[in-house]
């Protein structure tokens, strides 16, 4: 059965856009993309196995915050797995494609 496990729109340790701020859709959503292509070249072995990331929304009293996950067949052993493995193993930091996809898209506050 289809299944997912919520990570976060940015690497653990860097900052996110906070809900309510003026831009807040835009860069999140930016975030969350550059988050899916790092995790996608960070963990090549869930792909094989079949997970997929994507970008979700949810509800809050503030608005609709965005987070990105990991969805995952949890009848299947390899694609939970790979989702334990990432859920697990989450990068601290952006790197350097992520960096430059974010700055080609305006994104200002990029921290080195």
């Amino acid at each position: 059965m289809r299944d997912y496990f919520e990570l976060d729109s940015v690497p653990v340790e860097e900052p996110c856009t906070q809900l309510g701020a003026d831009d807040y859709t835009k860069r999140a959503r930016l975030e969350c993309r550059a988050f899916i292509d790092q995790l996608e070249r960070a963990f090549p072995q869930a792909i094989d196995a079949g997970c997929y990331f994507t970008t979700r929304k949810h509800p809050h009293d503030f608005g609709v915050y965005f987070t990105v996950a990991i969805a995952y067949d949890d009848d299947d052993d390899d694609q939970t797995r790979a989702a334990y493995e990432i859920e697990g193993n989450m990068p601290a930091h952006w790197d350097d494609d992520a960096r430059a996809y974010l700055a080609a898209h305006g994104y200002d506050t990029v921290p080195a």
